[in-house]
């Protein structure tokens, strides 16, 4: 169990892309809940009210999505004028969606809409905010840090979230090539890998087209199914999850990586010693595909 001593946490200055819901809202009130400052990004002024209503006066909403680099900078301004001269001392991007379904058939323009949210989109929050986090020779002070929300996706590849498995599998290289080319300014790059947690992506990766007129049609109703009747207590606690983001941020000095799983033999370790060979024999049978 991760811990850390109530000494260890300066009350600093994050930023949280996709607090409207999720991983991300959890992580925005677990940093309030300790006194950080919290700017948290939404993608409409409603939302913004919404949760500043909810969050309280420690939070400040900025407006962009992560596909709009113009408002991505726009943002990125407003923060550096509130912080008036102070660090932003933890980036988390948590923003992301999932995109499902099999790859024989999955529309090209989605998969790519996949990609460039859950990972050119992380790509532009970072350059946008990293002059704010010490990013340049000679800066004096604790330099920020970077928190990337990954999933266990992101190691072990399943099929018909190909699309969403691609995206975690990318966010995970990109983030360690960032982690040692940032060494130059003492930026660290953290990931976080979560397994399924109860939050709405996976309600919406329910509602994604049935392919009901591919051979796919029964596995796919076999499998969205498994994950309508998955019982409460198979699923990650979201506060969890925000616990170990705000100990990434804060923590003198975090592993690079932190798995959170409730099955770790099943789910991570059996499936990663196995041949793949073998491991794609298992859930092929499991699917009812031989």
């Amino acid at each position: 169990m991760l811990r850390a001593k109530k000494s260890q946490e300066p009350k600093c200055n994050v930023l949280i892309t996709g607090v409207s819901t999720g991983i991300g809202f959890g992580a925005a009130k677990e940093f309030l809940d300790h006194g950080f400052r919290v700017f948290g990004s939404v993608r409409n002024k409603m939302d913004a009210e919404r949760i500043k209503e909810d969050l309280g006066h420690n939070f400040t909403a900025v407006i962009f999505d992560v596909c709009d680099s113009e408002a991505i900078n726009g943002a990125a301004r407003q923060v550096e004028e509130l912080l008036d001269g102070e660090t932003l001392h933890g980036l988390v991007n948590s923003a992301g969606i999932a995109v499902s379904g099999p790859l024989m058939h999955i529309e090209p323009d989605e998969f790519s809409r996949q990609l460039e949210i859950n990972v050119t989109g992380v790509l532009r929050v970072i350059q946008a905010f990293l002059p704010l986090m010490g990013a340049k020779i000679g800066f004096e002070g604790r330099p920020g840090r970077i928190v990337n929300v990954s999933s266990v996706s992101g190691r072990i590849a399943f099929p018909f979230i190909g699309p969403y498995t691609a995206s975690k599998h990318a966010l995970e290289a990109l983030s360690d090539a960032l982690r040692r080319e940032l060494m130059l300014y003492n930026i660290d790059v953290v990931v976080i890998e979560p397994g399924n947690t109860d939050t709405p992506i996976w309600e919406k990766a329910k509602q994604r087209p049935d392919y009901r007129d591919t051979d796919y049609a029964g596995i796919i109703n076999l499998l969205r199914e498994s994950l309508i009747d998955q019982p409460k207590d198979a699923l990650l606690d979201v506060k969890e999850v925000s616990r170990i983001i705000r100990l990434a941020v804060s923590l003198p000095d975090p592993k690079s990586r932190y798995l959170i799983l409730k099955r770790k033999f099943m789910g991570w370790y059996l499936p990663r010693i196995l041949p793949d060979r073998w491991l794609d024999r298992i859930i092929a049978k499991r699917l009812g595909m031989i």
